[in-house]
């Protein structure tokens, strides 16, 4: 008999397998709800590991504007988002892998929006 802790990743695999499945082939998808607590807890990610990087200004999370995902070897989330850097306000873009299955994520990029 399989134990729980070992069922949990092989359901995440079969998750988002049959979410790959679901989704149409190649490119970004719009994400239906940018307030979803799961959202909301990757653009937070994506802030922090900014910060953590020293790039600039620290940066204070205020929302998340609009997202799309991408299925790949994980999902790849698109967010435009809202930060503050204790002064002003200005709109970032931020690329983050996540892979649940590893329970790990990655910002591959995090740049201002001019607009």
């Amino acid at each position: 008999m399989m134990k729980f802790e070992s069922l949990v990743p092989f359901l995440l695999v079969l998750l988002v397998s049959m979410a790959r499945n679901e989704a149409i082939a190649g490119g970004y998808h719009p994400i239906k709800n940018i307030n979803d607590p799961y959202i909301i807890g990757i653009a937070h990610f994506a802030i922090t590991e900014y910060n953590k990087r020293g790039a600039g200004a620290k940066l204070e999370f205020m929302k998340v504007i609009k997202g799309e995902l991408e299925f790949v070897q994980g999902i790849n989330y698109r967010l435009i988002l809202s930060a503050n850097d204790g002064s002003t306000s200005n709109n970032y873009e931020a690329l983050v892998l996540d892979e649940p299955v590893k329970y790990s994520r990655n910002l591959i990029s995090f740049k201002p929006l001019h607009a």
